[in-house]
């Protein structure tokens, strides 16, 4: 499994020279299988390099399966702006959290609602087939990797997910609250034993998590605590507070090694094949 970072921060983009090592784009990852399947997780700002990307690397068509973990807006934001949904060779399923009063597909389309935007999501030219699951669903794609997925503590609801190809696990945890001094049993469960743990660690110390715990975000601190109780193989520290600096992550992923030595900082561009040797 090969993994690629193409957004890793949280809230809203932040370019500037004080991001320039880890990047300010939003939340966007993808995903080869062990069998060449293509998945994205999350379309936040970042997914618009993963486009261009795409469409230099894919001969003929692009074939992908896109994960939401929720449609707050850092990690959708970037939707309109990636070129291969207008390629009507192109063919990608949508799955994302299953709600009560609105359809992931019309949420997904408000995003390409005038005076926003000078086109509509009908006049996108890729297939497109939209999924909606509920927590502790599992899903298989075309080469058998499987898909499960887990509630996080995120207001209005987000999905964690786990994949695992045969030969390697990946667990996203993205946008998720501790219970306090406890960990989140859910999220512990997700990763137990993965090759590679992507968490939340949006604040900078646990104090701050506790004390604004409704925003529904971790701190790097508990992110090593869930990579410690659930035995993974590494730790990407990632959704990064918008105010954190170059510096505070690099200071930040020091202490963190202190804490669960296989952790790394998320970067954009940075690519990881699992399982790690």
């Amino acid at each position: 499994m090969r993994v690629r970072f193409w957004g890793v921060r949280g809230t809203m983009p932040v370019p500037g020279p004080g991001t320039v090592r880890y990047g300010g784009n939003t939340p966007c990852i993808d995903i080869r299988t062990a069998g060449q399947q293509l998945i994205i997780i999350d379309a936040g700002t970042g997914i618009r390099k993963l486009g261009h990307a795409l469409r230099q690397s894919e001969a003929r068509s692009i074939k992908a399966t896109l994960l939401l973990s929720h449609t707050h807006w850092d990690h959708i934001q970037g939707l309109p702006f990636f070129d291969p949904l207008l390629g009507r060779r192109n063919k990608f399923q949508i799955v994302g959290i299953k709600r009560d009063n609105l359809s992931l597909e019309e949420i997904v389309a408000r995003q390409f609602l005038a005076p926003y935007l000078p086109f509509a999501y009908r006049s996108l030219e890729a297939e497109l087939e939209v999924k909606e699951l509920w927590p502790e669903e599992t899903f298989y794609l075309e080469d058998k990797t499987v898909i499960t997925t887990a509630a996080m503590k995120h207001p209005g609801g987000c999905l964690g997910f786990r994949i695992d190809d045969g030969v390697s696990a990946l667990a996203y945890c993205s946008d998720t609250a501790q219970l306090g001094d406890n960990l989140l049993e859910e999220v512990v469960e997700l990763a137990r034993g993965a090759d590679l743990l992507i968490h939340d660690a949006h604040f900078r110390d646990t104090g701050m998590a506790k004390a604004l715990e409704s925003w529904g975000h971790s701190s790097w601190q508990q992110a090593a605590l869930v990579a410690e109780a659930a035995e993974v193989g590494m730790l990407a520290l990632f959704h990064y507070a918008p105010d954190l600096t170059d510096d505070d992550i690099d200071h930040i992923s020091v202490e963190a090694r202190e804490c669960f030595s296989r952790t790394i900082p998320a970067r954009e561009g940075l690519i990881l094949d699992l399982p790690a040797v």
